[in-house]
């Protein structure tokens, strides 16, 4: 019998904003999914479980000044605490370079702009939100004419084949790879090739983020067997909605810590709020992570989003 491995998750935002509610929630959940076996004993034979935090900061342009500190500070007030070591992008840009290298027999240059893309999917026999191939089996003279007027990108040239993944909220999923890009016409790595180099750097075998990323999971599983790694286990949780049934945002009024402490509404009150919305505590009772880890039940979480009706909203 195999020995059970132990879970070694991660948090990853970007510094281009202060984390709002659905970002608070979904660090939560990584934690809980990582750590809900310590007390039971479930992972005596290896250890207790790891949630370590990376800053994704690939794009210099969206980061702002300040912002990767305050979603620390902010996850700590919420009794967040992650293990090393900590993992930042823009420092890792040699390690992005050799997979790509690694990948070059397998990658095909992509003059599309991101319109053209959606225009084309959205064609009567487009598949929408994957890539249509346009680039794909271009000529080295029709390459050299097209360099000319615009920069390529690289794309993964993805076989055909079906990808199984694992997933704690949805089960196994089956899908075919798309040809994710892998680096950006600017010459700077793309997020799909950082994030399993990054994960797999790091041992990463546990990945909890929001649903809307569940498409992506069977490129990332099949790139990081390219790259020789072992692919993680899945958790993608419900997202975080406001009313209209749209993404939360900052536009939906006071959603963040900052914006929520002029109501009274502090860091123990936000917990409170996040494990009344994953049914693990009563409305208004005060609870705290160890708390919500005993209580934690994978298969109990809710599967639909969490609809917040934020204060301060127009």
């Amino acid at each position: 019998m195999t020995a059970p491995e132990r879970v070694r998750g991660r948090y990853a935002p970007s510094p281009t904003g202060d984390l709002h509610l659905g970002n608070l929630r979904t660090a939560v959940l990584a934690w809980l999914f990582a750590h809900h076996g310590d007390h039971r004993g479930d992972h005596r034979d290896v250890g207790p479980g790891e949630l370590l935090y990376r800053i994704e900061d690939l794009d210099p342009s969206r980061v702002r000044p300040g912002t990767a500190d305050r979603q620390r500070a902010d996850l700590e007030s919420l009794g967040l605490v992650f293990d090393p070591p900590l993992v930042i992008q823009s420092t890792r840009f040699e390690a992005y370079a050799s997979a790509l290298d690694s990948l070059r027999e397998q990658t095909f240059e992509c003059f599309c702009s991101r319109r053209e893309i959606a225009e084309s999917a959205s064609a009567p026999h487009g598949t929408p939100r994957r890539y249509p191939g346009t680039c794909r089996n271009l000529s080295a003279a029709e390459r050299a004419e097209r360099r000319r007027s615009r920069p390529p990108a690289i794309r993964l040239r993805a076989e055909p084949e079906p990808v199984t993944v694992v997933d704690l909220m949805h089960g196994e999923i089956t899908g075919r790879p798309d040809d994710i890009v892998l680096q950006r016409n600017d010459g700077s790595p793309a997020y799909n090739l950082a994030v399993v180099v990054d994960d797999a750097g790091s041992g990463i075998n546990q990945v909890v983020r929001g649903d809307d990323l569940l498409d992506s999971a069977i490129s990332h599983a099949y790139l990081a067997r390219l790259l020789g790694q072992q692919p993680p286990t899945y958790a993608h949780v419900p997202l975080a909605l406001n009313t209209a049934g749209q993404r939360l945002a900052k536009r939906d009024g006071a959603v963040t810590l900052a914006d929520l402490a002029p109501y009274g509404i502090g860091a123990p009150q936000v917990l409170s709020l996040i494990a009344v919305s994953l049914g693990l505590a009563t409305a208004d009772e005060q609870v705290d992570l160890a708390t919500l880890r005993d209580r934690f039940d994978p298969a109990r979480l809710p599967r639909t989003p969490w609809v917040v009706t934020a204060p301060g909203r127009d």
